[in-house]
Parts: C-alpha cells; structure tokens; sequence
C-alpha cells in the first residue's frame, strides 16, 4: 500500500513525530514539540536536506503544540496528507491487546484508564482529539506500549498482595521490543519462534524483557513504568514499606513519594542529573556510586531472566544508553562469562549506527546492539488495521 502514515509520540511535556512512507520506509519529516506547559518552549521541524524550522514560543498545552505542529507542515512542508494517524498510547490495560482504531468507544476506555498512567494516558489522548479534528475521516490507530506484555503468563503478572486490590504487572516498552526482537532474528537468521532473547531498553525510561519464541514471558516494569531497573529519574525497585516509613518519620504522602520516586529518583537521585553522558564525563564518588548501581541492577536482571528461560540466544541492547554507552553495556554483562556471554572490547567500543553484534564471534551468547525505531513500529501496526483501497 503507497502513502504516508503521521505518526504522534505525544508524552508528559514533548510531542514527538513523524511521517513515514510505508512504502520506502522513509521519514520526509520529523520534529519535536518540546517543554509544552513551561516557559521556553520550542518547535524543531526537518523536512529535507535544509536547515530546520525552528519556532521558539510557549506552548500552553498540547493542542497548542499539535497545532503548531500542523502550522509547521503547513508552512515548510511537506503536504500532510497521510492515509492514516498512528497514536504512541502508553497504557492499554488487559483490554487491549494490539492495537485499535480509534473510536468513541476507544478514547472513553483509554480514558479509563488514566489512574495507571496518569502523566501518559490523558496526553495521548490530547493527541488524537486534535488529529482526529485536524483530518476527518482519516484513520486513527492507538497502538498501546503494554499490549506486547499481555503474552506474560499468570506467574510473572501475578502480585503476591490481596486480590481485592486489582492489580497486577503490566510491562512497557513493547512497541521497541516488538520492533528488535523482529530485527535480531533477522540479524541471526533464525526464526522468532526459534529464539530466547533478553532485551534490554535503556534509555531515560528502562527496561528488561524476557522472550521466548517471539512472546513476552517476564519484564522488570509493573503496574506502572517505575518498577524494575534504575532510570533517568525513576527509582525502579525499591522496597515497598518506604512509602509507610517515608509517611511515619517525614509525614510524607503517598502521592509525595510516588511523585519523588518517579521525578526524583533513579541517576537524579544517585548522581544530581539523569543524563547518562554526563555521569559518565564525571570521576567522582557519586558519579561511581550511580554507575555501579546501575549497571548492577541490569545485571541482576539479565541473571534472573537467564535462570527463568534456560537457554538465552541473544542479548539485545537498545534505546539512547543501550546503543551509545559502550561502557555501560560492558559493565552491565561483566563477570557472565560463564554462562556464556561476553563482549569483545573492540566491537563494543566501534562507533556505529548499525545493527551489529558485540560479542565475540562464535560466542555461546549474541550480544547484539540494535536500534529501536518505534516510530515504524507504530506504522506499521497501523497499517495492518486501515482499509484497503
């Protein structure tokens, strides 16, 4: 099928898009809407080989920054005409399970599900009001990040708390590692019912997954994102009785300690700045401290994940850490060597955008290093739902 599909990443205070050819798979634009609701806020559109166009101004709310969005194709191109609207949705709950187009009924159960993912749900949904307003008749498609998780089975989503509370993990990230599970089978030439990988999304969010045969068997994100690995400003796992002890000696609340867990922890706890390149230029103790934290806790993880499946095919690093930091990746897989993975310095250290193993060849265990592109995922999947012509 020709045409172009705009795709909307619309998170907390940023909206981030694309159109994308599902023919070519090329992207003929891309920008970002960033700190919408603060002061200083800015519109980076690309379109072509020139200069970008850049509009600096403060963006009250979302709609005010989809609109620029749509002034921004308007004025520098290209024509936005696309055959469908693809929607990142951070939380589908266990209704959905792929993604699905948008209608009445959709955004009122998205809606209800906003108390799991209450600075993602509403957002996303902002985002495709004005894109349903802005193209009438225009296919829209929610493609849902907890949709992929939903293969977990009853042991790994089940909490060991009363079941009168109603909860349970979810998981995140699918939509990356639906796209690099697909990308490193085909980098091994194997079969994703074949393989037993362990996919590791760093970035400012982070996450751990288990897979077997191309199904989500475990992941270190639970009801909400927070769980799991150590993040840009989220804790991960932390015992639970902080928040009853936070509540008794500092008369916190517990929407103060979630919003402190969740904003204020992670590297901007450990180390005073979520930006991983910056704690790495650093040779302090607590720059050292926040390293070793983290890279421990994506090493317990692989560990765990390795004793649950057995056998492990491949290790797959990905997002902004996972596919930059060469130290990061070293660190967080010293000392496995003998369960068989191992990274050869060299080929970790070897700059490249490319998908690429890591590991030494021949290795027992691929270490691969493979690019995320959500933004074709979520194309893809909407293309899948849209009529055909």
């Amino acid at each position: 099928m020709a045409g172009r599909i705009l795709v909307l990443n619309t998170g907390s205070s940023s909206i981030k898009y694309e159109l994308v050819d599902v023919g070519t798979r090329e992207r003929p634009a891309r920008g970002l809407v960033e700190r919408i609701g603060e002061e200083g806020g800015r519109l980076t559109h690309h379109a072509g080989e020139g200069p970008p166009y850049v509009r600096e101004e403060r963006f009250p709310g979302h709609a005010e920054g989809l609109e620029a969005m749509l002034k921004a194709f308007a004025e520098a191109g290209p024509a936005l005409d696309p055959v469908a609207v693809g929607h990142r949705v951070v939380h589908g709950g266990t209704r959905f399970t792929g993604p699905a187009l948008v209608d009445d009924d959709v955004i009122a159960a998205i809606e209800e599900l906003a108390p799991l993912a209450p600075l993602h749900n509403p957002v996303n949904l902002a985002g495709i009001r004005v894109a349903r307003a802005a193209f009438p008749g225009v296919p829209q498609v929610a493609v849902f990040d907890t949709a992929f998780q939903l293969t977990l089975p009853p042991q790994a989503y089940t909490y060991a708390v009363p079941r009168e509370w109603g909860v349970r993990r979810f998981g995140f990230h699918g939509t990356s590692c639906a796209y690099v599970s697909r990308r490193a089978a085909a980098f091994l030439g194997r079969d994703p019912s074949e393989l037993n990988l362990i996919v590791l999304h760093l970035g400012n969010g982070a996450s751990a997954t288990a897979m077997s045969g191309g199904r989500s068997v475990d992941t270190s994100m639970g009801l909400t994102p927070l769980e799991g690995l150590v993040m840009g400003t989220r804790s991960g796992d932390v015992d639970p009785a902080i928040a009853g002890y936070l509540a008794r000696v500092r008369g916190l609340g517990a929407e103060e300690v979630e919003h402190a867990l969740s904003h204020q922890g992670g590297l901007r706890a450990l180390a005073g700045t979520l930006d991983m390149r910056e704690v790495r230029r650093r040779d302090d103790e607590e720059a050292r401290l926040a390293l070793d934290v983290y890279t421990r806790r994506v090493r317990k993880y692989v560990g765990a994940y390795y004793a649950l499946l057995g056998r492990v095919d491949a290790i797959v690093f990905t997002g902004g850490v996972g596919e930059h930091d060469a130290a990061t990746r070293a660190e967080s897989l010293a000392g496995l060597g003998r369960l068989g993975v191992t990274v050869d310095p060299e080929l970790n250290a070897a700059a490249s955008a490319a998908e690429r193993a890591v590991s030494p060849p021949g290795a027992e265990v691929a270490v691969l290093v493979i690019p995320t592109d959500e933004e074709w995922e979520i194309a893809r999947q909407a293309l899948e739902l849209i009529p055909r012509p």
